[in-house]
């Protein structure tokens, strides 16, 4: 019951990361600090369809 979902960067709103998440016991969205290549700072990514 896993997904693949994608992680876009809240600053520039770029698509950098994909991961997986189970459905059933995670169901809001999906928010961690990663390294955004383009702004090269770690940024808050968020869940996105």
């Amino acid at each position: 019951m896993r997904e693949i979902i994608t992680l876009s960067c809240s600053v520039c709103k770029r698509r950098n990361y994909s991961n997986t998440r189970n459905k059933k016991k995670q169901t809001e969205r999906l928010e961690i600090k990663k390294f955004c290549p383009f702004c090269r700072k770690h940024t808050l990514h968020k869940e996105v369809k």
